[in-house]
């Protein structure tokens, strides 16, 4: 199973500057819990923009264009096909981003898993657009912020019609 997992404003922004344009712990620890054991696959700029590589516990898989570049700590792919190929059978797939790799695996995506923030911040990287011809939600969970600092988010589970 392949599935997406990503942070989304209300246009679809999900970084600038190689960064996320919010900190909300509760979901980075909602990442880890979906991902800790399984492979992770994302493109170099997503690799190069983690605060700590690899991913512990995860399987880390970086796509790059560049033909014979090996990424040290991390499983090194060059297509879709042989990221694909290089996750070791795991039962389900994360794909983390950047931009252009959420593009490029969209179509072949089972499952996302989206968290709603619900603002607009400036964005130079966005996330596709999701067709919900295409997708249904399976599950929706409005966020309990404690805080009045604390965006307010949304998750929600996509599964894609068959």
């Amino acid at each position: 199973m392949i599935s997406i997992i990503a942070a989304v404003s209300e246009d679809f922004g999900i970084g600038k500057n190689n960064d996320l344009l919010w900190h909300i712990p509760e979901d980075l620890k909602r990442f880890k819990k979906l991902t800790i054991g399984k492979t992770v696959i994302m493109g170099r700029r997503t690799w190069d923009s983690l605060p700590r590589r690899p991913l512990p516990g995860r399987n880390n898989v970086v796509l790059t264009d560049i033909q014979d570049e090996v990424i040290d700590n991390a499983v090194t792919a060059y297509s879709i096909e042989d990221a694909l190929n290089k996750c070791g059978g795991s039962e389900e797939v994360f794909i983390i981003g950047g931009g252009s790799i959420y593009h490029q695996f969209m179509p072949l995506a089972d499952r996302l898993y989206i968290t709603h923030v619900h603002c607009k911040l400036p964005a130079d990287v966005f996330f596709p657009e999701i067709d919900l011809k295409k997708w249904k939600i399976v599950r929706k969970e409005k966020s309990v912020s404690h805080s009045d600092d604390v965006i307010p988010y949304t998750y929600v589970v996509y599964k894609r019609k068959r």
